[in-house]
This record gives structure tokens, C-alpha cells and sequence, in this order.
């Protein structure tokens, strides 16, 4: 690694003692976006490209950690939880994750693909009314990520992906729990928009990058292979 990437390499806040940035030789690739958005498939079509040309991948999502992943599903099913009890439960999932999974693989130089990352979850703690300065201090031992792609895609076309793939809404994805509105559908709409707005929040602060996913699926893939080729291809990468 460069000077120049070692400079670029550093954690949101006092991060974790002991990590040495610097042998964090691997890159790590984020894929935001709502449920329906397109990241697993863009995801997917990432790892086959980036395997095929020789690059080492792993892949960590939400609700993933061996340790508290079954007991985050187990609890949300009853639909009772506290915004801070929520918020404490995917900060635990994240941190258990990076700990041993991001950084290892980081460290062993491989490519690692996160299935949304700190952003979603800041964003949904943002719009349950969460006080930012504690989110950033939450999540002050996470690592910048060398490129966050998030995709935009409108919440009308949003909830029809969603009924059309799985008949139904989710109840936490469309925000039931803020009481927006009676009508699932309705507080849907009403849900992702304000996520949409929170993630603009994020994107001025963090440097996401927007690409526009309510076009077809080829077209998206070259956008991101084209975007991550210029990463990779970086003196020193």
C-alpha cells in the first residue's frame, strides 16, 4: 500500500486499538440501497466479475453475526422493539462482524462486499429520531470504506418490487413501528421517502455515491464494474 493509501485508509472515530491500518491491504466495497433496490443481485454479479479476474472476495450483509442474527430475527418477529434496543441490536450484529470478519479478510488482502453497511443503519436511527452525535460515537470503530454505492430507486417503484417479489411489505421496512400510518402500504411510501431523505443527510456528510437503479440491471452492473475498475486500478492498489 502507498503512503498516499495509507493516509486514505482510517476509521470513523477512535475505531479499535490495535488494528494497524496500514497491513489492511484488501478494499472494502459498500452496496446501499432499500429492499427492492437491486444489492444483492448487483452484489452477486460483483463477485462473479471480481473472481474471474483473480480478485479474492467476501461478502457480510445485516443480521449475518453468528452471534446475535438468529436472536435480532427472533425479536423483530414479535414487533416490539424500542428504537434503542433495535439500534443496539444491529450496532452488536455489525461489530461482531467487523471484527471478524471485515477486518481479517481486509487484512488477508481479499475484496470484501457488504450488503449495506453503517449508512442503512444510521439512516433507520436517524428517522426513529435517534440523536446523531450518539450514532457517530456508535459507530466510531467501523472503518471507512474505500467506495459506497448507493441505489437510488424511487419508493413508488420500491413497493412494487417488494409486493412483486414477495406479496407482501415488511413490517420494519415499512417503518409500522412510527406509526406513519395505519395502511402498510401508505406508511411504506411514507417510510422510504423519509429514508431516501436521511440517506441524502448521509451522502453530503460521508461522500456516498448515487447511482440511479430504477434502470435495467445490465446497465447498472457496467456503471459499478466501470466505478470499481477505476478503484482497483489506483497507484498502490
Amino acid at each position: 500500500m502507498s503512503n498516499d493509501a495509507k493516509k486514505r485508509r482510517r476509521f470513523f472515530g477512535r475505531g479499535i486499538p490495535g488494528v494497524k491500518l496500514e497491513e489492511l491491504t484488501g478494499k472494502l466495497i459498500v452496496v446501499e440501497g432499500g429492499d427492492g433496490s437491486g444489492r444483492s443481485t448487483q452484489i452477486a454479479r460483483l463477485v462473479d466479475w471480481l473472481e474471474t479476474t483473480g480478485h479474492a472476495t467476501t461478502q457480510v450483509g445485516l443480521k449475518r453475526s453468528s452471534l446475535v442474527s438468529k436472536e435480532l430475527q427472533q425479536a423483530q418477529q414479535g414487533n416490539i422493539l424500542s428504537r434503542t434496543t433495535l439500534s443496539l441490536f444491529y450496532a452488536t450484529d455489525f461489530a461482531d462482524q467487523f471484527g471478524n470478519v471485515i477486518l481479517p479478510a481486509l487484512k488477508a488482502g481479499f475484496i470484501v462486499l457488504a450488503d449495506r453497511y453503517i449508512y442503512t443503519l444510521m439512516a433507520r436511527d436517524l428517522v426513529r429520531g435517534m440523536n446523531e452525535d450518539w450514532l457517530k460515537n456508535l459507530y466510531g470503530m467501523a472503518l471507512e470504506p474505500d467506495a459506497v454505492f448507493y441505489l437510488s430507486v424511487e419508493p413508488q417503484e420500491l413497493v412494487q418490487r417488494n409486493l412483486a417479489k414477495n406479496a407482501s411489505l415488511d413490517y420494519w421496512e415499512s417503518g409500522m413501528d412510527l406509526g406513519l400510518s395505519r395502511d402498510m402500504f401508505d406508511s411504506f411510501l411514507k417510510y422510504q421517502t423519509a429514508m431516501q431523505s436521511a440517506f441524502k443527510k448521509l451522502q453530503k456528510t460521508y461522500g456516498l455515491q448515487i447511482v440511479d437503479a430504477n434502470r435495467p440491471v445490465g446497465s447498472i452492473t457496467r456503471e459499478l464494474r466501470k466505478k470499481i475498475r477505476a478503484l482497483l486500478a489506483q497507484p498502490g492498489q
